[in-house]
């Protein structure tokens, strides 16, 4: 299942990093952000429940980059 997500990052290093923040976490298949659009496309694994998986993803992207911010 993939999910779209408004994103709001700073710059374009900042996006690339919550990509490889958000690829690292557990029910996440794929994911891709683009910084032109602020959106961050999610792909899940099968089973999983979006919004469990993505309270993690919003936690390890405040880890790299604290001033991000999802909406779920």
């Amino acid at each position: 299942m993939k999910k779209t997500y408004k994103i709001e990052v700073d710059c374009a290093n900042c996006a690339n990093k919550m990509e490889e923040a958000a690829k690292n976490t557990a029910g996440v298949k794929n994911v891709t952000v683009n910084f032109m659009t602020l959106k961050m496309i999610v792909e899940f694994e099968e089973g999983q429940k979006p919004e469990v998986v993505m309270k993690e993803v919003l936690k390890n992207c405040k880890k790299i980059e604290d001033d991000c911010e999802i909406f779920l």
